[in-house]
């Protein structure tokens, strides 16, 4: 039998994204099973120096305190060290803020380091999510495994600290119309951003309105038409600085709450 994560409750009438919507169902963090496919099974990166070194900086970083906030991610929530740096300064580093973005990362990285050490000793007020968008290349992850590495790591968070509110954002947009085989004139998603899109769909669904909230800032980014410019997304994945200010100010309300809450 496939190892199973810890089992807890977390019951609500509502799921909370932006509001409340009734009558759909609250869907358990830790109904996952471990291993039972490559995002949910947890995996370190020691084959890169920098990433083992950025690790333990993490924990050195844990163990000075002062953790009242940290940001969970990949190279985007990484890139708050670089693009958006003075943001970063500005309204997070007073707030204790962790960044444990690593770039390249995948649900399931996320899992080992959480597992070998990123959160042990600390009961910070609030943790950001924003994983998922490498675990969509190609055929590697569906957007169900996407969903289940998202889950995964929310088990682990609300396990090991519970006192600690969880913000899940959803995966940022990513690529252009173009990159759609049909091309349609109304096409909003290319296939890896509608993939990418279903799981934050499916990952909203933990939100209890209580200790785990989701949150839906994409629009943030894209112009009146719907559509990614390289305006915000030089790239059309990584945020500039601008993106990161368009971040922060969509952002920044919920933050503001669940930290007074």
């Amino acid at each position: 039998m496939r190892k199973r994560l810890f089992v807890a409750v977390f019951a609500s009438a509502c799921i909370f994204v932006g509001g409340c919507r009734s009558g759909v169902a609250v869907v358990n963090p830790c109904d996952v099973r471990i291993g039972s496919h490559s995002a949910v099974a947890p995996v370190a990166r020691l084959d890169k120096e920098w990433w083992t070194s950025r690790h333990q900086g993490v924990l050195n970083r844990i163990q000075e305190g002062n953790v009242n906030l940290i940001f969970i991610g990949d190279s985007i929530t990484h890139g708050w060290e670089n693009k958006g740096k003075e943001l970063w300064r500005q309204h997070y580093e007073p707030l204790g803020a962790v960044n444990m973005g690593f770039s390249g990362d995948r649900t399931q990285h996320v899992l080992w380091r959480l597992e070998h050490g990123e959160i042990d000793g600390i009961s910070p007020k609030l943790a950001v999510i924003m994983i998922g968008t490498n675990n969509s290349n190609g055929t590697d992850n569906t957007s169900e495994e996407i969903a289940d590495g998202i889950q995964a790591i929310v088990c682990k968070l609300r396990t090991d600290l519970p006192e600690t509110q969880v913000l899940i954002l959803a995966i940022f947009p990513r690529g252009s119309r173009d990159q759609r085989k049909d091309k349609t004139q109304d096409a909003t998603f290319n296939p890896q951003w509608e993939k990418n899109a279903q799981a934050s769909e499916l990952a909203s669904k933990m939100a209890d309105g209580k200790m785990i909230t989701y949150l839906d800032i994409n629009k943030a980014f894209l112009d009146e038409n719907g559509t990614l410019t390289r305006k915000t997304m030089p790239d059309l994945l990584h945020p500039n600085t601008n993106g990161y200010q368009l971040w922060a100010e969509a952002m920044n309300p919920t933050i503001q709450k669940l930290l007074s809450e």
